[in-house]
């Protein structure tokens, strides 16, 4: 048993047995898997999502070198899940592999047959092989999960616990050589009009030799990525965004080493601003950048050198600006032809250990910013996985109006192994460090210490399945004025009991006052932190039951004036059969006399004593047909608005007075809505039907309205955009096609 009762083997009358075959295509896993049929669950859903489901997986990796897994994992209602896994990412599910899977019921329990192809996995070229193996089972109804080869979780780093699968020799891999062609068509339909799109591309999978694959994006669509969660930004930084576009998510784990690369830059809002002349105004302004094309080269070598090369080209993108006396238009440049580039070289070495060199880069045709960024990093392990030592020198270099030179260092200690683990280290920051051309970072011009301890129970205890206690602490200074502008002190517990629910409870306190740099938005500037203490408990209900909830309230009190925040999210959940699920979220937060930025006057900042209130709802919900076609529904309605109660000066110490000459309308209320129903269908290995029909809206306006239905109502009637799309995608392997010529 791997969890949660480690090192305990499994029971005979639910055993595992697994065999293993091979030939020049692939390998042949047969898996006969004993348990009392009344006890396999098996929900469907769809691709990389567990559910509640029984498990079986494959753990391989090629070079045997401790640091990478291809992990390959059914569950007992005929679901895949493949994932890239490492150490210092965890696993990558949205990766995924060419390989084929089934389940059946049987009378000892369930058996599953596999193939998996070699070009679904990397190795070396060698003539004997030698691969990291391990096996996975996760008995669902008592949520035990197990491994052939025993992991042993007083060790931290699990992926160098593998056994050895030997005996594949002289295998001759067939050409890696894939084409899948995409035609898509949309109909999009707001109070402008209807319009209709046709679109159509190739994705190219091309295996360069059995390490290295190119993967290129040739006309690009994507039209039915999942939707962004905005929301009501009051902060002085951008809302960080999740990559939703499957190329800049698949196998990217060479490409993130280091923090440089966030792929939301490439096709994001323009960067250029547009100067206006004499009657003029913007006419229409691009919301996005199109990308024109991408491609990455990603393996690694016999000798454990991983090489990583990813390019994207944006085409140029112009605003609309139109003469209001004369009605004359013209286009702005706002967004030059530009390119985007990120290379990475990663050693490792000793199965557990790596030295990395990463260098992203953007280049804007003619006058528009340049910029250039290289790291190295370093990650040493002790050779029995006890110890760590790691750390990192960033480097960059931005070509502008102003060129600009900054850098940034870390190193970081950790004990690694046993009940007992601490880690520290320590950050330093230069005021020209700015990776966000293509990386994304919101602070810097400071420098920091910090650790963290951390108690586990490694076995199930009379109460407790699982026990973890935590604390965390840090400091840090801006370098200019040597304020201490955070400190912090954070402790948590989080367990399973013997139900298999989950609960936790967590305190945050900041002790001493600190100083914000960038809430004023003006260099050199600064507003005072008042001390702070607060905490959070959660509760989360067994997932194999039918019905289950999740709660998390938590509650901030401020030492200043009546300054407190509190809220909570409150999760339903019911699975009516494995076909069907539903999911409500609620999550509601309010922030009273919150002291936040509004406005410069003049000379001086203008910051405000507000109350924030935010309501979230949302709807998730699936029908599965079987576990190749699915009905998927998902709904969001956010709404947040902040009310003005009176208005302050910042002054040069960081704190306030009244200002009583201030009166323009601050307030702020946000709603967005999102509606998806999509169906998909798995009709071949890697080909899919995806229907989709979305309808959305977002709205902003500074008149309040605290009605929830009111809002939603408006929001809905403020040009409702409808979209209707059908996405159809083959995938074709050259060596069958070339026999169809």
């Amino acid at each position: 048993m791997f969890q949660p009762d480690n090192g305990k083997p499994e029971l005979e009358e639910e055993k595992s047995i697994v065999k293993i075959a091979y030939d020049n295509e692939g390998l042949y896993i047969g898996a006969e898997l004993y348990q009392n049929k009344e006890n396999i669950l098996k929900e469907i859903t769809q691709r990389d999502n567990f559910g509640t489901s029984d498990h079986f997986g494959i753990f391989l990796n090629g070079y045997n070198d401790g640091q990478q897994d291809f992990r390959l994992i059914v569950s007992a209602a005929g679901t895949q899940m493949d994932c890239i896994a490492t150490q210092e990412n965890g696993e990558d599910y949205s990766w995924d592999a060419i390989w084929y899977s089934e389940v059946k019921q049987t009378d000892f329990g369930w058996v599953v047959e596999m193939k998996i192809p070699y070009a679904a996995i990397r190795f070396s070229s060698k003539d004997k092989q030698t691969w990291g193996l391990n096996i996975f089972r996760e008995v669902r109804y008592k949520k035990q999960k197990y491994a052939w080869n025993k992991i042993d979780t007083n060790i931290g780093n699990i992926i160098q616990q593998a056994g050895i699968l030997t005996g594949i020799e002289n295998i001759k891999p067939p050409t890696r050589l894939f084409f899948i062609p995409y035609a898509s068509s949309y109909v999009n339909h707001n109070d402008a009009g209807t319009e209709t799109t046709f679109k159509g591309g190739m994705d190219i999978k091309y295996g360069i030799n059995d390490s290295f694959t190119l993967d290129a994006i040739l006309v690009p669509d994507f039209g039915q990525t999942t939707f962004d969660n905005k929301i009501l930004n009051l902060g002085p930084f951008e809302q960080q965004l999740n990559e939703n576009r499957s190329f800049f998510t698949e196998g990217t784990d060479l490409f993130n080493k280091g923090g440089l690369f966030y792929s939301r830059r490439i096709g994001s809002t323009p960067s250029g601003d547009v100067t206006l002349n004499d009657n003029e105004e913007i006419e229409k302004m691009p919301a996005a950048i199109d990308l024109l094309n991408a491609l990455k080269v990603s393996g690694r070598t016999s000798k454990g050198l991983g090489i990583g090369v990813l390019n994207a080209v944006t085409e140029e993108t112009k605003a609309t600006v139109i003469n209001t006396a004369t009605g004359e238009k013209r286009g702005v440049v706002v967004e030059p032809l530009a390119n985007y580039n990120v290379l990475v070289f990663d050693q490792r070495f000793r199965k557990n250990s790596s030295i990395t060199l990463v260098n992203t880069n953007v280049t804007r045709d003619g006058s528009f910013r340049d910029a250039n960024v290289s790291a190295l990093l370093f990650d040493l392990n002790t050779k029995g996985n006890t110890y760590k030592l790691s750390g990192n020198f960033k480097y960059n270099h931005i070509n502008d109006v102003e060129d600009k030179n900054g850098y940034s260092s870390n190193i970081y200690l950790a004990k690694t192994f046993g009940k007992y683990r601490f880690n520290a280290g320590a950050n330093y920051v230069s005021e020209d460090f700015d990776i966000n051309d293509l990386g994304i970072n919101f602070t810097n011009n400071y420098h920091n210490a910090f650790a963290n301890f951390s108690y586990r129970i490694l076995n199930p205890t009379k109460i407790f399945n699982t026990f973890y206690l935590n604390a965390n602490s840090s400091l840090e200074w801006q370098n200019t004025t040597g304020l201490v502008q955070n400190a912090w002190f954070s402790g948590s517990m989080n367990a399973s009991n013997k139900r298999n629910d989950d609960f936790g409870i967590g305190v945050d306190i900041n002790p001493i006052v600190t100083y914000d740099f960038y809430q004023p938005r003006t260099a050199g500037r600064y507003v005072y932190r008042p001390k702070n203490i607060g905490g959070w408990i959660y509760y989360s209900s067994n997932y194999n039951n039918p019905f289950a909830i999740d709660f998390n309230p938590y509650f901030y009190v401020y030492d200043q004036d009546k300054r407190n925040s509190y809220g909570f999210n409150l999760s339903p959940r019911y699975r009516f059969s494995d076909q069907l699920f539903l999911t409500y979220g609620l999550n509601i937060a309010r922030d009273n006399d919150d002291k936040g930025y509004v406005d410069h006057k003049d000379t001086d900042i203008i910051f405000a004593n507000r109350d924030v209130t935010t309501i979230e709802n949302s709807i998730g919900g699936k029908y599965a047909v079987n576990s190749k076609m699915t009905f998927n529904l998902r709904v969001r309605y956010y709404w947040s608005y902040s009310e003005i109660k009176n208005y302050l000066t910042l002054l040069e110490d960081g704190y306030f007075e009244p200002n009583t000459t201030y009166d323009e309308n601050n307030n702020d209320n946000f709603k967005s809505w999102n509606y998806d129903l999509s169906y998909t269908w798995w009709f071949a290995p890697g080909s899919q039907v995806s229907v989709l029909y979305r309808n959305n809206a977002t709205h902003y306006e500074q008149r309040l309205n605290k009605n929830i239905i009111d809002n939603l109502a408006h929001t809905l009637e403020n040009d409702l955009n409808h979209t209707f799309s059908v996405s159809v995608k083959y995938f074709i392997d050259y060596n069958k096609a070339k026999n169809w010529l």
